[in-house]
């Protein structure tokens, strides 16, 4: 891997360092962002930094940088990573003081940030779907903040990984809010359906893109409360994240969706999305 950055520092990610008493290591006080680079150019990347911002505020912790020293340190770790197709990783933490729960004072923020290589897809999750199991959404009510306090999310995927499935779709008072590392799309009676973006889950900037090319191209499509027994019932379901783009997801809790084979939505959202990836 390339240098990563470090509180104004460049340097080999080996070299790299947190003290211990960094309120992100004690309590998971931090905040994080990921956005997809194509051809050595970042897709979004003020939509992703705005969500970053947004996300600090919400959690009060200063925005170290501004947009535009955020451009010139991001494009630093791309042009110094040699794949084309990356992911960057940002994340921010309230900065080193003594355990306590209240903010400390006067306490700078600790930034690290690095670039590494995206792999494609797998070309069997386009052509066949992968699998999805549900659970009931356990997680906290600002699911709208994208921190690092992501204990909840790793125990609901992990659940996905022991049944052998990729992705865990989550219900909460009988709606769906969203995957466990990723937003979720349904098709049923041929309308493509978006749980509203609210506090109960993460408005993904994949989301969004996808909803705006639905608009654009006329897919026909509403923003709502999703029920367990639409997204049962549907004939397409599908994931959207950053790094993995749209997947199909063809087999929910051992039932298959549809016709268990990527649908015809699906296929042309996922064409209209590759139109606006750099090349």
């Amino acid at each position: 891997m390339s240098n990563v950055y470090l509180n104004g520092q460049f340097m080999p990610l080996e070299e790299a360092r947190v003290p211990v008493m960094d309120r992100g290591f004690i309590f998971g006080d931090g905040v994080y962002e990921v956005i997809p680079v194509y051809a050595h150019q970042p897709l979004g990347l003020e939509r992703h930094l705005a969500r970053l911002d947004r996300t600090c505020a919400g959690v009060r912790i200063k925005n170290p940088y501004t947009l535009l020293e955020w451009r010139d340190l991001l494009s630093r770790l791309i042009a110094n990573e040699p794949a084309k197709d990356q992911s960057l990783y940002i994340h921010i933490t309230r900065g080193v003081a003594p355990r306590d729960h209240a903010f400390p004072a006067n306490v700078s923020p600790t930034v690290f940030a690095m670039a590494k290589p995206m792999p494609p897809v797998p070309a069997a999750w386009l052509t066949q779907g992968v699998k999805a199991i549900t659970h009931a959404d356990f997680r906290w009510l600002k699911c709208d903040l994208k921190t690092t306090a992501l204990l909840a999310n790793i125990l609901l995927r992990q659940l996905a990984v022991d049944a052998g499935a990729t992705e865990c779709l989550l219900l909460r008072d009988g709606f769906l809010t969203e995957g466990a590392a990723s937003n979720t799309l349904v098709v049923v009676d041929g309308l493509l359906l978006a749980p509203p973006r609210n506090h109960l889950l993460l408005p993904g900037i994949t989301y969004d893109l996808v909803l705006e090319l639905a608009t654009e191209k006329g897919v026909p499509f509403a923003e709502r409360p999703v029920s367990e027994a639409e997204l049962r019932r549907a004939s397409e379901v599908m994931m959207t994240s950053s790094t993995r783009e749209i997947v199909p997801i063809t087999l929910l809790d051992h039932v298959a969706v549809g016709c268990g084979q990527p649908g015809p939505v699906f296929k042309h959202l996922l064409a209209l999305y590759q139109e606006l990836k750099p090349s």
